[in-house]
């Protein structure tokens, strides 16, 4: 009997180990056919070949992982099945719903992107780098024109009324002399250690490649969309609209929030609820500032008044670095593990200013030595309101966006490649809207304006899940859109109609903020109640964080089992 009992356990062991093996072989086929040092990386290949191969070997990993019994892994290796199961099945959606014919957003594009290869370069190697990426450029554009023709045909571009402004995403690229394209930007400043003939070849190559490769590929980007691609889009806005657009939706539906949960409608429902909730927030905000007026002539107040929007960029970029470090010194008693990697605070580049949103975090990969960045948009200043400023820097740099990257960036071996690299928006967005609510303890906010800015991001992000459903799957205009996020809203008209681009051309997107969201809250809200006196937010902190990205399942699951664990001390 005692033999037996002795050949169970290790038959168990066996059987666990065999699983946990085929899933570590699975991972590192995945993770070497994926590649992750980007800084070294050329453009890359993203021809309609390269996306079916890419769901092929996506299906065959699959096939494999049907294999295992995901019961006999332990906590760390099921969510790596978890996620890498999830991370297949979008790859195969990718395909099936052709989304490759669609690579362009109303802010940016496959073209508008390579702007985030210009760095600073700091040996020669790095400069070897750029200039191998700068040269890639036409065979890069030769791969997009084709996916976008075809996306024309097919009835899945871009609907015309995004374009507004677009220009400048392409525009700003095609300059006369080589010296003043921002892709030169990095030869401004080589490094010292250079010796005269690295330099000097350097720059002749550099100048080539900008007056070879940069300018007349963007003169052709130029020439396409203005007479192949704008003639030819689509009038509707809403993706429903498109060929197999309800289905599509209703994918980006389970993506973006990483749930079946939800529906259309169901997100529709909860927008309209946390509205009104947030309504009346702001409502007792105006009533204690003494207010005399509506609601709408507070807003009409907060967009037309000059003490809420800086008079120079400098004094809006010094707003935000004074609120950065304000969070900074609040860190400790919120958190336990804090990131080595340091962030700076910059404008958004000129050269995609206009359209892009007010404000962004830009990481960068686990061994760049660069930091972080949270980019401020200084472009037009009476759109960029200072009241909002807290709340948008303590999402987008400390402690939303870069403490969340840089924490993932450091994570130890034990978590893999593709987790450290992995990134869902109900989970990172979600984080970074919890964090404006969690500023508000911390003693970020110390205004009543500062505080009412903090409601008029959360009634954005609500007001997102009205409209991004609205447009998609319930037949909204752009104009009933813009009047319910302008009416809800204290939004510059210029942020709000940026905005409204943005969901018609990014389906589901949106959703993620405020889905994310509420499921932090509630998970916290739960461990409070559960715990009393046990409950630590610290703690609380560290259980999301540790892990890296996880879906918003696996995330109640670990909160559980904090719970549980904390219980029974």
């Amino acid at each position: 009997m005692k033999y037996n009992y002795l050949f169970l356990i290790i038959f168990i062991f066996y059987s666990c180990n065999i699983d946990q093996h085929k899933l570590e072989g699975i991972i590192e086929e995945y993770q070497n056919h994926k590649g992750y040092d980007y800084d070294e990386y050329p453009l890359g290949n993203f021809s309609e070949d390269y996306f079916k191969i890419e769901k092929e070997f996506a299906e065959n990993l699959l096939s494999k992982m049907s294999k295992i019994d995901a019961n006999k892994l332990d906590e760390n290796d099921n969510i790596s099945y978890e996620l890498l199961s999830f991370e297949l099945l979008d790859i195969i959606a990718y395909y099936n719903f052709e989304r490759f014919l669609n690579p362009l957003l109303s802010d940016s594009g496959f073209h508008s992107s390579l702007v985030y290869h210009v760095r600073p370069v700091y040996n020669y190697e790095q400069i070897k780098n750029y200039l191998n990426k700068l040269n890639s450029i036409p065979q890069y554009v030769d791969q997009y024109l084709p996916l976008l023709r075809k996306g024309i045909e097919k009835g899945v571009s871009q609907p015309l009324i995004i374009f507004k402004g677009y220009e400048s995403t392409y525009n700003d690229h095609i300059t006369d002399n080589y010296k003043s394209n921002y892709f030169y930007s990095p030869f401004s400043n080589l490094p010292k250690d250079l010796s005269q003939t690295q330099k000097d070849s350097t720059l002749i190559e550099a100048q080539k490649a900008i007056e070879k490769n940069v300018v007349p590929q963007f003169i052709r980007i130029k020439d396409f969309f203005e007479n192949e691609y704008y003639p030819n889009t689509r009038n509707s806005i809403g993706v429903s609209e498109t060929p197999n657009g309800s289905e599509f939706y209703q994918n980006r539906i389970d993506y973006y929030t990483t749930s079946k949960m939800y529906t259309a409608d169901k997100i529709h429902e909860i927008g309209l609820t946390e509205v009104a909730r947030i309504k009346k927030e702001m409502t007792k905000i105006i009533k204690e500032l003494n207010f005399k007026g509506s609601f709408e002539e507070f807003f009409r107040f907060l967009r037309t008044d000059d003490q809420f929007y800086a008079k120079t960029p400098k004094e809006l970029l010094m707003y935000a670095r004074d609120i950065s470090k304000r969070a900074d010194a609040k860190l400790p008693r919120f958190f336990k593990t804090l990131p080595r990697k340091p962030y700076g605070v910059a404008p958004v580049p000129d050269a995609i200013a206009p359209k892009y949103t007010g404000g962004r975090y830009v990481g960068t990969s686990k061994n760049s030595t660069e930091p972080g960045y949270y980019w401020v948009n200084t472009y037009d200043l009476k759109s960029r309101t200072l009241y909002t400023i807290p709340a948008l820097t303590v999402h987008e740099a400390v402690p939303g966006h870069h403490l969340q990257n840089a924490l993932n960036n450091e994570l130890g071996d034990s978590i893999p490649k593709f987790r450290r690299n992995l990134y869902l928006s109900a989970y990172g967005e979600g984080w970074g809207l919890y964090t404006e609510f969690l500023a508000d303890e911390m003693g970020i906010y110390t205004t009543p304006y500062e505080k009412f800015g903090k409601f008029t991001y959360e009634m954005w992000r609500a007001c997102r899940l009205v409209v991004d459903t609205g447009i998609h799957a319930k037949g909204w205009s752009r104009d009933q859109a813009v009047n319910y996020m302008s009416s809800n809203t204290a939004l510059s008209l210029h942020e709000v109609n940026t905005e409204i681009d943005r969901y018609i051309s990014w389906p589901g997107q949106a959703l993620s903020y405020k889905i994310g969201e509420l499921k932090i809250r509630e998970l916290r809200n739960k461990a409070e109640n559960k715990l009393d006196q046990k409950f630590d937010i610290r703690d609380f902190h560290e259980i999301i964080l540790e892990y890296g990205t996880v879906t918003l399942s696996i995330l109640e699951k670990r909160i559980n089992n904090y719970i549980l664990k904390k219980i029974n001390e």
